[in-house]
């Protein structure tokens, strides 16, 4: 399934692909690793480029000049065997909630994967339509407190449906300022806003997923190529693959 920014050129920068720094909160262990998601020799997830880390560590300064929040990363890096798990994962998942089943094509079936496609990238091998995730470019996180514990957001990260759309409460939240649902749509809009002045780009389907210089931020906000490639390989081995288009 092609995306609306499937098409941007890649000429990728050549950026590392570097650890988060101690300033970042991690979600530990690493959710799809807990699942057995096969990260092999590939090393630490909570691993992005280097602009891209540097410009997180900027929202989280801004976040912090207004409350003593921290940014919270759910996920970061990921490699394209560990983008396929999660995508039949995910579908496997969806079709349980629904009582499909998952391995007898069916009109049912071909609708969670629909669904689950709005949220989750093909795994696709292909240089010119990276999963955003496997360039170093895209992070899932969210809002935790001084202490670290996560902040209600209305929805958990990776829930399939309009939940998960980044103005999902905004209705709710006009119509009773002093509601649960204004609380997360206050939080969600802080965690754009400050995202957002950094320099990312925010999913139109995802509240929690943001990214610098890959080809959904490049389609967002109009820059004609994307930045960053998908990184292969590990250590340093490890290589940034663009899509041959100047």
């Amino acid at each position: 399934m092609l995306r609306p920014w499937s098409p941007v050129p890649i000429e990728d920068n050549g950026e590392p692909l570097i650890a988060l720094p101690a300033e970042l909160l991690r979600l530990e262990p690493h959710p799809y690793a807990a699942l057995g998601a096969p990260y092999g020799q590939a090393g630490c997830p909570f691993r992005l480029r280097q602009g891209v880390v540097e410009r997180l560590l900027q929202a989280q300064d801004a976040l912090q000049q207004q409350h003593s929040w921290r940014l919270a990363v759910f996920d970061a890096w990921r490699p394209l065997a560990v983008q396929a798990f999660m995508v039949e994962h995910a579908l496997r998942e969806e079709c349980r909630v629904r009582g499909v089943d998952p391995q007898q094509a069916s009109p049912e079936r071909a609708a969670v994967a629909a669904e689950v496609g709005r949220f989750w990238a093909p795994p696709s091998a292909d240089p010119a339509t990276p999963p955003p995730h496997s360039t170093g470019a895209a992070v899932d996180l969210t809002l935790a407190g001084p202490a670290g514990a996560l902040l209600t957001m209305g929805g958990a990260i990776d829930a399939i449906g309009e939940v998960s759309e980044p103005e999902h409460y905004a209705s709710a939240a006009a119509a009773d300022p002093s509601s649960p649902a204004a609380d997360w749509h206050r939080r969600r809009r802080l965690l754009q806003e400050v995202m957002v002045a950094a320099g990312f780009c925010q999913h139109p389907n995802e509240w929690w997923h943001f990214s610098h210089g890959d080809q959904l931020w490049a389609w967002r906000s109009g820059t004609p190529r994307a930045r960053y490639g998908r990184w292969a390989g590990d250590g340093a081995g490890a290589v940034a693959v663009g899509n041959g288009i100047s």
